[in-house]
């Protein structure tokens, strides 16, 4: 289920202008209930009516619905939005209903005043959720080839056994090819894939790469929202797979190159 709900959602930028039916809203609600992540970090969502709240992108069309996500900074807060929010992100997939990460390319003062954003509140990402239009606008089609959307690193490049310098195989991952796998497939911002992760007896220990090009903003360090996509991609899967992931903060040391930053862990039983 969770390998299907990775392998077919999409950034979707191009909605058909309806509203979501009472049914269908009142799943996706129930559903935002349940989000929690590891690092124990409350994240509050607030279903938006773009009419009622003049909500709009430049980069969407035929959107009605929006979801914002909210916190108060504090340790570990970026990663543990970026958990959330992509569970978020999931779940609507799971409805049927189409979602893209939507982190700058929007008016958000309007949007913040719309989430009721307090003075030590932030509010880095919000989703449009609708459904999908039978076809994409040239715009959203230029953008997709403009990031290579459907592009993904190599497995090898990402994944390492026991030591930087030894890329791991899938072949060689063995039980935690899947869940990794599913890491790889994840999307991020102007899809630069920034998560590292180094295999090491029975844990997996996931590492930020920065990409210079983005900066750190008030609203958030949107490098490490992707690192906490990446946890929560791994978690899912490799709780599908019977792998009993226990999410650990236990850095392993490993000698860091400039830019590169531990995150987190997950030990695994692999039988």
């Amino acid at each position: 289920m969770i390998e299907k709900l990775i392998r077919e959602r999409r950034s979707v930028r191009t909605y058909d202008d309806r509203l979501l039916s009472p049914d269908d809203l009142q799943k996706l609600q129930a559903l935002i209930k349940t989000i929690v992540n590891p690092f124990g970090v409350d994240i509050i969502f607030k279903v938006l009516n773009a009419k009622e709240h003049g909500l709009s992108s430049p980069v969407l069309c035929g959107d009605t619905l929006y979801v914002g996500g909210k916190v108060t900074p504090c340790e570990h807060w970026n990663e543990a939005y970026g958990y959330a929010f992509e569970k978020l992100i999931l779940a609507a997939q799971s409805l049927g209903l189409g979602t893209v990460w939507i982190g700058g390319t929007m008016n958000r003062s309007i949007f913040e005043k719309a989430m009721a954003l307090e003075t030590d509140e932030v509010m880095p990402c919000v989703t449009p959720v609708g459904y999908t239009a039978a076809k994409m606008s040239i715009r959203e089609g230029l953008m997709r080839k403009a990031v290579k959307a459907d592009w993904r690193m190599p497995f090898e490049e990402l994944f390492f056994d026991g030591a930087w310098s030894a890329p791991l195989t899938a072949e060689k991952a063995g039980a935690l090819a899947y869940p990794l796998e599913m890491v790889r497939l994840g999307p991020s911002a102007v899809n630069k894939q920034p998560w590292r992760a180094v295999v090491m007896d029975d844990a997996v220990h996931f590492h930020l790469k920065r990409n210079k090009d983005f900066a750190i903003g008030k609203s958030g360090d949107m490098q490490k929202i992707d690192a906490g996509i990446a946890l929560c991609h791994f978690d899912l899967a490799a709780q599908e797979a019977g792998l009993n992931p226990q999410f650990q903060l236990s850095n392993p040391g490993l000698p860091l190159e400039d830019g590169t930053e531990y995150i987190a862990s997950y030990k695994v039983t692999i039988a």
